[in-house]
Order: C-alpha cells, then sequence, then structure tokens
C-alpha cells in the first residue's frame, strides 16, 4: 500500500492446508451420513458407512479447532486489522442469512402441506378433485390421521397412534419449558455480555454457566421428547408428511442448538481464560447472534408446528 494511506493495510494469512483437508472432512461426514440412512432403510446397523462418517467429523473436528485456534493466536498478537475484523462481521451475517434461508425453505415445505396440499386433497380450491380421484375417503384434519395405509401411522409394539401423540404431554407441555429454558438463556447470555463489557469477569463467567446449563437442559428435553415420539407413539421420518415435516424442522432445529451449545462451551472457556476485552470481542459476539437466531427459530417452531 502506498504510504500516506489513510487505509490500513488488510492482513492476508499465509497458505493453510486447513481448507483443503476441512473440504474432506466435510465431504466424508456428509457422505457417510447419507448412506446410514440408505443403510438404516435397508436394515443393516453398523457398516462402513458409519465409520466413515466417524471419521469425517473426527477429521473435520481436528482441523475447525486448530483452524479458530489459529485465528485466535493472530488476534491476540495483533495481526488482524479493522478492515479484516469488519470481513469477520460480514462473514457472520451473510452465515446466519443462510441458515435463516435454510429454515425457510423447511418452514415454507410446512406452509405449503398444511395451507394448499392438505385442503385440496380435501377437496377444496382449483385442484380439489384431487381427493375425488386418488383419495376419496380423505379427511383435511392435521395431524395428518387418515391415509391409505392406516399401519402407517401405528407402532407395531403397543399400537399408539399419532392422535394420542398430539394430545400427550410431549407434545404440548413439554415444548413449552424448552421454550421457557431456550429465551431464558438468550436472556442470561445478553447479561454475560453486559458484564464483559462492563470488565466484570466474574459475572460473565457465573452467567456464560448459566447459559450453557440451559442450552444442555434444552437438548436433554428434547431428546426425551424424540424417544416417546419414537418408543411409545410411533412418531418417525416414516410417519407420513407430519413425521417428515415434524422431524425435519425439530431435528436441524436440535442440530443447531448442539452447535449453539458448543459455540458457548468455547466462550465459557475463552473467558476463563482471560480473552475478551470490551472493545474487542467479536468471537463472543459471533456466537451470541448465532444463539439468539436459534432462539428465534425455535419460538417460530413452538407456533407454527405445536401451537398452530
Amino acid at each position: 500500500m502506498a504510504s500516506g494511506s489513510s487505509q490500513s493495510a488488510y492482513y492476508v494469512p499465509e497458505q493453510s492446508k486447513y481448507p483443503f483437508f476441512a473440504s474432506i472432512g466435510l465431504a466424508l461426514t456428509v457422505f457417510g451420513m447419507g448412506n446410514i440412512l440408505n443403510d438404516i432403510a435397508a436394515g443393516s446397523s453398523v457398516t462402513t458407512s458409519t465409520w466413515m462418517a466417524i471419521t469425517g467429523f473426527l477429521i473435520l473436528a481436528t482441523i475447525l479447532f486448530n483452524w479458530f485456534a489459529t485465528v485466535i493466536r493472530e488476534n491476540h498478537a495483533g495481526m488482524n486489522s479493522d478492515q479484516l475484523k469488519r470481513s469477520y462481521v460480514w462473514g457472520m451475517m451473510w452465515f446466519i442469512f443462510s441458515e435463516v434461508m435454510f429454515f425457510a425453505a423447511f418452514f415454507g415445505a410446512l406452509f405449503y402441506v398444511r395451507q394448499l396440499s392438505v385442503p385440496w386433497l380435501g377437496g377444496e380450491g382449483a385442484k380439489g378433485i384431487a381427493g375425488d380421484v386418488l383419495w376419496p375417503e380423505f379427511q383435511a384434519t392435521w395431524p395428518l390421521l387418515v391415509n391409505p395405509d392406516s399401519n402407517v401411522f401405528v407402532n407395531p409394539h403397543d399400537g399408539l397412534h399419532v392422535k394420542e401423540w398430539s394430545a400427550s404431554f410431549f407434545a404440548g407441555y413439554l415444548p413449552f419449558w424448552n421454550t421457557v429454558v431456550l429465551i431464558t438463556s438468550s436472556v442470561t447470555l445478553h447479561f454475560a455480555h453486559v458484564a464483559l463489557k462492563a470488565e466484570n469477569r466474574a459475572r460473565l463467567i457465573q452467567w456464560m454457566l448459566v447459559t450453557v446449563s440451559l442450552g444442555l437442559i434444552f437438548l436433554v428435553l428434547q431428546v426425551l421428547e424424540y424417544r416417546e415420539a419414537y418408543g411409545h407413539y410411533g412418531i418417525t421420518l416414516n410417519s407420513g408428511i407430519y413425521g417428515s415435516t415434524f422431524f425435519m424442522l425439530t431435528g436441524f432445529h436440535g442440530f443447531h442448538v448442539t452447535l449453539g451449545t458448543f459455540m458457548l462451551i468455547v466462550m465459557l472457556l475463552r473467558s476463563m481464560k482471560g480473552h475478551f476485552k470490551p472493545d474487542d470481542h467479536f468471537g463472543f459476539e459471533a456466537a451470541a447472534w448465532y444463539w439468539h437466531f436459534v432462539d428465534v427459530v425455535w419460538i417460530g417452531l413452538f407456533i407454527f408446528v405445536y401451537c398452530l
């Protein structure tokens, strides 16, 4: 950069092998997980696909750990200019935007099924003739309780029904308490951020401990819900469009909560090590943005999946 320029130099890191190996780990993980689903459908248990997915995940986790550690060391060494820090901000914003679009696709699918497809099969609208031709006995109710094969929604172990699931404790009160837990965690995370800006390290660590605990509680409650859905009510990904939309939305959200909880644990450990300054803590802010996004998505899930 020419001398006398008012613009600070843009830091360009050295060449790194991290992106290459991260791509390999991600490819193995995704390919392995996809084949695991095929193996499950075929009745297989532990196969080569399982080990492929585990290997890919371990490679990806190792690369990301070292990659982010390198970024942290560079920041502590003062190598990150204001321009580079702005690129971090925009990068995180675009990442969250991509996640918004990801969930929008699944919410859109739920809307299409409930507001268009089901009424059409029931005889409503310009395409209502489909109900008379393809499925004359169909009743337009949600969740779908009538279908061509009545065994689809039946658990062969106890014969319980999706209707009983929709009226059960796990489909009613448990999501409500999960909502309370997740909203509370966003509040405690905000308090931790306030403590960080006030340079109150003890309060920062205390509020982060509470936030991480609430994230773990949410995951435990969702595991209990899934256990009841699968084991006692026969609700699976094969349970028609209701099971598909339910598990795609809540399952992917649970994955994001898991990732967000891991991020918060890392922020907690970094706080304990004395990282972050009131005017330089974007790593903490990025994790907070992600967690608040996960919270907002769950509120939408609670309203459109459980309440309406």
